[in-house]
Formats: C-alpha cells, sequence, structure tokens
C-alpha cells in the first residue's frame, strides 16, 4: 500500500473539518422543510431523541472504526471494516458502499453547490430586483433548464475548485477552507437569523413578525408525536445532518493517532452541526417565510417545492422587500452561507476517493484527487442534462438516502456485534477527553442496531414503490394530455437508465476492491483479517 503521510495540522482544523463534512446544504434546506411537514414542534422531540439514541453512538462507532482502521494504513471503507473482520470476507464489500455513496452524492451534490455560486453573482448583479414571486421561482426553472448557461460555467467552476483543494492535502487543502469556510457560515447564518426573528410585521411588507415562525416550531403538537411517519422523518433527518453512514467520517478520523481522541471529537462536530442545524437553520428560513405567507402559507410553499423551493424560488424574492442594498447583501449571505455548507461536506466526499487509491494503487494525491474529479464530472453530467427528468432526484434517493441507512445498519452490527462491544468499547473510550457515559456501550449494542433495522425494514415499501415507478405511473393513469404523457414515459426512460448507472458504479468499485485484495496478496501484505 500506498506510506502517505497524511495528517491533520491541529485538533480545531479537524473538529472544524469534521463539523463541515456534517454541515451540509441539508441543515439549511432539508431540515426546515423536515420540521413543517412533521408538525413543526412535534419533529423537534423525535428529532433530538433520535441524535442521542443513533446520532451520537453512530459517531462513536464511525470515529473510532476510522482510527482503528488508519492505525493498519487503511483510510477507506472497505479495508477498515476488513480489518476489524477476521477472515470474513464478505465485509470488504459491504465497505464498497463508503466510496460509492461519496461518488454517487458528489455527483449531483457539486451541481446542487454551483447553484449557490450562480445565485450569488445573480443577486449581486440584481437579476431579481423587479420581479415579482411567480417570475422569481420562473427563474430557477429556467436556470436548471440551460435558459441560463451560467448553471454549466459554475458547475465546471465548482468541480475544478473541490478537486484543486482535494490535491491540496488534509492539512494543507481542507482543513484550511473548514477553518474559514466554517466561522464564516455561522457568522453569515446568525445575521440573517437576527434578521429573520426581528422581522416586524408591517416593516418592509412582511404581514406577520418573524417570531411567530419560531413559536410555531417549537410549539409541540402533542396529538401527532407517535405517528410513525414522524419518527422516521427524524431519523432520515440525521443520516443527513450528521453525513453518518457515507464513509467520509471514518477516512477523516483514519489520519488520528493511536490514542488521539474520539470521543469528544465526535461529540464537539455533533453538537456544533446541532446547533447550526436546529437553531440557526430553524431561525432562517422559517421565521422569514412565515413573516410573508403566515403559517398556512409557508405549508403550501413546501408542499409544492419542498426545500429547494423555499431556499432558491422563495427567498430571493423575499430579500426584494428589503430594500435594493439589504437584498444584495441578503442574497451574498444566504447562498454564501450555503456555498460553505455545499463545498465542506463535498470536500469531505473526495476523501475517502483518495484514500483508496493512494493506499491501494499507490496512487500520488494530485492524480488520484484529479481522477476523482473526472469521475464526478462523467457521473454528474446526466444530473446535469437530465435533471426535469428526475436524474437528480434518483441519485438523491439511492445514494443520499438508502446507501446511508444500508451501510449505517451493517457497520453497526459489524462494531458491536462481529467486531465486540467490549473491544468497540475500548476503542472508543481510549484516549478519551472526556468520560464517556457507560448508557452508551448498550445503546450502541441493543438500541441503534433495533433503530436501524427498523428504519430499514419501515422503508422497503417505500423502495419497492420507487423501483416500480409507482408514483409515475400514477401520474400517468392521470394524464390526459398526449404530449404529458410521453413525457412521463420519457422520464421513466432516464430513471431507469440512471438505476442501471449507479449499480454499475457500485460494481466497478467493487471490482477495484477485488483487485486491490488480490494485489495484496501477491505482494504478501495482509489485511488483519489474515494475520
Amino acid at each position: 500500500m500506498s506510506k502517505h503521510n497524511e495528517s491533520w495540522g491541529s485538533r480545531v482544523g479537524l473538529v472544524l473539518a469534521m463539523a463541515g463534512n456534517a454541515v451540509g446544504l441539508g441543515n439549511f434546506l432539508r431540515f426546515p422543510v423536515q420540521a413543517v411537514q412533521n408538525g413543526g414542534g412535534a419533529f423537534i422531540i423525535p428529532y433530538l431523541v433520535c441524535f442521542l439514541l443513533m446520532g451520537i453512538p453512530l459517531l462513536y462507532v464511525e470515529w473510532s472504526m476510522g482510527r482503528f482502521g488508519g492505525g493498519r494504513g487503511h483510510h477507506s471503507t472497505p479495508f477498515i471494516l476488513d480489518s476489524m473482520a477476521p477472515k470474513q470476507f464478505l465485509w470488504k464489500y459491504i465497505g464498497v458502499f463508503g466510496i460509492f455513496t461519496n461518488v454517487a452524492v458528489a455527483a449531483y451534490y457539486c451541481y446542487l453547490e454551483s447553484w449557490t455560486l450562480g445565485y450569488i453573482w445573480h443577486s449581486i448583479s440584481g437579476t431579481f430586483k423587479g420581479m415579482d414571486s411567480a417570475q422569481v421561482a420562473d427563474f430557477f426553472s429556467g436556470y436548471t433548464a440551460f435558459d441560463d448557461y451560467s448553471n454549466v460555467a459554475f458547475w465546471v467552476f465548482c468541480l475544478a475548485l473541490n478537486t484543486y483543494i482535494l490535491s491540496r492535502g488534509l492539512s494543507g487543502g481542507v482543513e484550511k477552507v473548514a477553518k474559514v469556510g466554517m466561522p464564516l457560515l455561522i457568522a453569515f447564518g446568525v445575521l440573517l437569523a437576527i434578521r429573520g426573528i426581528t422581522l416586524k410585521s408591517g416593516n418592509a411588507g412582511a404581514v406577520y413578525d418573524g417570531t411567530e415562525g419560531l413559536n410555531y416550531l417549537w410549539t409541540p403538537d402533542f396529538s401527532s408525536i407517535w405517528t410513525p411517519k414522524v419518527w422516521l422523518a427524524a431519523a432520515g433527518q440525521i443520516f443527513f445532518t450528521l453525513s453518518v453512514g457515507m464513509g467520509s467520517i471514518q477516512c477523516y478520523a483514519s489520519y488520528l493517532r493511536k490514542r488521539d481522541d474520539v470521543a469528544l471529537n465526535a461529540m464537539s462536530a455533533g453538537w456544533m452541526n446541532e446547533f447550526v442545524e436546529v437553531v440557526l437553520g430553524a431561525a432562517i428560513v422559517i421565521p422569514i417565510t412565515v413573516g410573508y405567507f403566515g403559517i398556512d402559507g409557508m405549508k403550501d410553499l413546501v408542499q409544492q417545492a419542498g426545500g429547494l423551493g423555499l431556499g432558491f424560488r422563495t427567498l430571493p424574492y423575499l430579500f426584494q422587500q428589503w430594500g435594493p442594498v439589504l437584498a444584495v447583501v441578503a442574497g451574498v449571505l444566504w447562498f454564501g452561507l450555503l456555498f460553505f455548507a455545499g463545498i465542506t461536506s463535498s470536500l469531505a466526499m473526495g476523501t475517502p476517493v483518495l484514500g483508496f487509491l493512494r493506499d491501494e494503487f499507490g496512487w500520488k494525491r494530485t492524480s488520484a484527487a484529479w481522477a476523482f474529479g473526472a469521475i464526478v464530472f462523467i457521473l454528474g453530467l446526466p444530473t446535469v442534462l437530465f435533471f426535469k427528468y428526475g436524474v437528480f432526484d434518483e441519485y438523491d434517493y439511492w445514494a443520499g438516502t438508502v446507501s446511508l441507512v444500508v451501510f449505517a445498519m451493517f457497520e453497526i452490527i459489524l462494531f458491536a456485534w462481529v467486531f465486540g462491544i467490549d473491544k468497540g468499547w475500548e476503542e472508543i473510550t481510549r484516549g478519551a477527553d472526556m468520560t464517556v457515559p457507560i448508557i452508551f456501550k448498550y445503546i450502541i449494542k441493543f438500541v441503534t442496531p433495533a433503530i436501524l433495522i427498523f428504519v430499514f425494514v419501515g422503508s422497503l415499501p417505500g423502495i419497492w414503490d420507487a423501483i416500480t415507478n409507482k408514483a409515475i405511473y400514477e401520474q400517468i393513469g392521470k394524464a390526459t394530455d398526449g404530449a404529458v404523457i410521453e413525457e412521463l414515459k420519457r422520464k421513466i426512460f432516464f430513471v431507469n437508465i440512471s438505476r442501471i448507472l449507479l449499480v454499475a458504479v457500485w460494481g466497478f468499485i467493487a471490482f477495484l476492491v477485488y483487485k486491490a485484495y488480490a494485489k495484496r496478496r501477491r505482494e504478501g501484505r495482509f489485511t488483519t483479517s489474515e494475520i
């Protein structure tokens, strides 16, 4: 394997990079929507329960797995998992999810990330000035349909920027971006949150106070709190918000030394993410939207267009109500915040790929980084060209949702039951700068696996509906316009092709893992499972 000497420059840089990995676009676009769709304050309680029973345990597990594998020279999940399971060859192929997910998510995530750059430009140039709400919404539709070809230019630039930063390494690239990006993200978020909360009825065109939105969010509706749908949504949000089940946390942690702390570091990154999501994320979108549309109006907007709708179709219009100067400032702050949230996450997605290529095939860092960029460009091109046919959404569902649950379920079983909870607990507590409550030992062994299995089983009907394209066929059955029916059939074609492409990518990565394992055997290099 390649004996590359990557390391983190400082503990602060590590924690900020880990927090940046977790803090992504979903903190600001997805979390508010999930809260609105699942009863406002009623969503917060199961969300925090799932954070304590699933999020924190998975953070402990993934940090300690990464440090364990890194101490044996592994910086990607196939061989990190393999090193924890003596003589069980299957685990290295389960670890394929930890590379596949990062590649597939990055393929569409970088495109979404590039929108923020485009909207910063359009905010500064005054594109939205004088537009009504429908025109701003239509602008987004045109932007993703190539009415504005700057869309593609910003995407290519974003890919090149990610690739260049990755080529600079952990301390020279990723860590430097995290040290700049995360403080700016929080500062931008605080400024927007203050504006949202202090919004007053009758000022700047607002109909309601901004505090109406906060009251809605933090007032639980106990009549819906035991609805299974709410708990499934809360559990699903934990995956999105913490970036668990991806393999990027293990990769970052693999560059720790044997006795470096994982417990306090995991908590610091995890709670920083929660602050950004629950405090900042909820204090921007919901108060501002409620201030102009009211609670029922906000619910209607969410129902029509989701988080992307609020973030890109609605807020640019609302910012214009604040006057020409504040509109530009708010646009730069909002989309700048989203950009930093995006790029700190996408950089984390590239790191496991680089670790795998360098460990197993001896590639240099720069070559591995540009290979990742090329792969993301090729795999991401369909999400750009065929966005309106649902390719973007397919990538997000299979790689950004299903894959996370599957991988997290298997890794917690491996850690607690195959590797063994006693050895696992020793890994978590070794060198810990905090006392880890003993209750988490039993939560990791019994509670977290049970929750993950419940989430997986509960999602099976939805997975089957997705496989059979049930929703699209229902639309076809209701449609009466021949042109609409043909467009929906075309969508089915592109959706199925995108799934075949994703399966092919997973298979290709599995093939590379097989070749890497065969290479190890030829060269007399063995994993822990063979010693």
